[in-house]
């Protein structure tokens, strides 16, 4: 038995074995269904993504969009990126970008050429970056082997220096060295006349993110592989590539987790979980019309949850792209998860969606970078994929025009809980542990109000801190302290308590309670940020 730092208790068996039954109903989410007795709040700030939190509200739910750049902040200049004219690229696939807290940079792994080179870029700004000088290659090329995707991870936690970015590269292997995509011998997955390539994934470390060295190899794997680490449980993940059993033509996630990123070179197909697909409120696209599978799910730990991304695939099909040079759509949706493995999936709308207008950068094919998302002060930047499918030399190409897109949203701002027509209404918690002595919130108040009151936790009102003693909320900030009778610091309170919110013309994105006056909520913070404390945390 394993208890989770929010007091979630996990099966012993885990990762949990779960059967598939249908290919279009909603996975479960066990731990919304049976909630522990109490939850710990000590980690992070607490987030409205879902109803874990929430004993009772008259409060309505919505979802953020973010907003994004007009324009790539990346996109194919180099010769290496620029491919000989065929299918240019400079984005990652999936990569990393990640805030360096030891060197006070953004760092940004790409695939520069289609199925060509590694690359790597840095900025102190996370918007303009720099290049490296010379070629551009972080890996050697390796006569016969066609680079597909990579993943990095940037391990702040790493014990040995040399390890502290490590690397996943999937490769096909040919008996020939082709230089172009184009080039190589046709292989398609549901075509049983052709020839499947060798494929291998390799593993790397490095102390500096530009020179690598590889470690070990694995094959019990599909492309579009990729691995993320899990803080909470001290846990390297890979969301493995594959396939439905009760239609192998369906795209799902595996899962398999491990202590150490290297731990025996790799894994065996046992040792794979199944994990996610889409189901039947991943509508299709109107247009399209295809049935909507999964393409990738990466996470990244961000306060107190794992967020995950969906890479929706839409269609066409792979040899409708390469009849029309047009890309493959994907769209890219949220999920959260509170044990690290089962994801709520919120309203299922399009976080970031392709364009689909051709002459757009972003036509179609979106990509999560490795790492998600990076915290600013007041916002969160999540760096993507994109492709135009503009090819110099095809003229289009379903692989071509690959750029870096920037989207910015609020801090916390993947869902806020308001009073809908600003009518007023409350939000009532379920039980809470936590140790500090300051409470905070993020919350939009302009034009209206916010008060809390502190209950234990039969929700009778701890006198001291009721409604009428709370100082009113009235300004929007994505740190805002809340206090009573103007009194700092919460005292006297019993082990286990509860937090009624009352809103009017509001909206409530987060709240956490901390023992530093400063408001440091001891939370993660995705793939790093400036304003990290010395442990890299909020």
């Amino acid at each position: 038995m394993e208890r989770l730092y929010n007091n979630i208790i996990l099966p012993d068996q885990w990762p949990p074995r779960m059967e598939e039954t249908t290919l279009d109903r909603p996975l479960p989410v066990p731990y919304l269904e049976n909630k522990p007795e109490y939850i710990d709040i000590s980690v992070g700030r607490q987030l409205f993504v879902d109803d874990f939190l929430i004993a009772d509200t008259d409060l309505k739910r919505e979802y953020g969009k973010p907003e994004t750049c007009g324009s790539p902040v990346l996109y194919p200049e180099t010769e290496l990126e620029l491919n000989d004219g065929y299918c240019t690229c400079a984005c990652p696939f999936n990569g990393g970008v990640f805030f360096d807290q030891k060197d006070r940079k953004y760092k940004m792994w790409y695939h520069a050429g289609w199925f060509d080179g590694s690359a790597y870029a840095e900025s102190r700004d996370g918007i303009h970056w720099q290049r490296l000088s010379g070629t551009g290659r972080i890996l050697d090329r390796i006569p016969g082997y066609m680079r597909d995707g990579d993943m990095v991870w940037l391990d702040e936690q790493a014990e040995k220096p040399e390890e502290r970015y490590k690397m996943l590269v999937f490769y096909r292997c040919f008996d020939k060295d082709y230089r172009y995509y184009h080039q190589k011998p046709r292989h398609a997955h549901d075509d049983p006349t052709t020839v499947a390539p060798r494929e291998v994934a390799v593993f790397c470390q490095s102390g500096d993110g530009i020179h690598w060295q590889q470690t070990g190899e694995t094959r019990a794997m599909g492309d579009n592989t990729t691995f993320f680490y899990n803080p909470f449980r001290k846990k390297w993940v890979f969301s493995l590539r594959t396939f439905s059993k009760l239609d192998s033509r369906v795209r799902t996630r595996g899962y398999c987790e491990r202590e150490d990123f290297l731990e025996d070179g790799g894994w065996k197909e046992e040792d794979i979980r199944f994990w996610a697909r889409t189901d039947i409120f991943d509508r299709p696209d109107p247009e399209l019309g295809y049935y909507t599978q999964i393409y990738n799910l990466d996470a990244v730990a961000y306060e107190s949850i794992m967020l995950g991304v969906y890479s929706v695939f839409m269609g066409p099909p792979n040899f409708v792209c390469g009849r029309t040079g047009m890309p493959k759509i994907n769209d890219l949706k949220l999920g959260f998860s509170r044990d690290g493995f089962h994801f709520s999936r919120g309203e299922y709308g399009d976080f970031l969606a392709s364009s689909r207008t051709p002459g757009t950068w972003d036509y179609g094919y979106l990509h999560p970078a490795g790492g998600i998302c990076t915290v600013q002060e007041d916002e969160l930047y999540f760096y993507y994929s994109a492709f135009s499918g503009d090819s110099p030399r095809f003229g289009h190409h379903k692989y071509s025009g690959g750029g870096v897109g920037l989207a910015k949203l609020r801090r916390d701002g993947f869902a806020c809980m308001y009073d809908k027509d600003g009518a007023g209404g409350s939000l009532t918690s379920e039980v809470l542990a936590c140790s500090g002595e300051y409470f905070f919130v993020n919350a939009d108040c302009r034009g209206g109000s916010l008060r809390a009151e502190l209950l234990d936790e039969t929700g009778k009102v701890i006198p001291a801190y009721s409604r009428d003693k709370c100082q009113v909320v009235c300004q929007d900030g994505t740190k805002q302290q809340v206090t009573w009778d103007g009194t700092p610091a919460l005292k006297g309170l019993p082990e286990k308590i509860r937090v009624r919110f009352l809103l009017n013309h509001a909206r409530l994105y987060a709240f956490w309670i901390t023992d530093d006056a400063e408001g440091r909520s001891h939370g993660y913070l995705g793939a790093g940020s400036p304003v990290a404390g010395k442990d890299g945390r909020g």
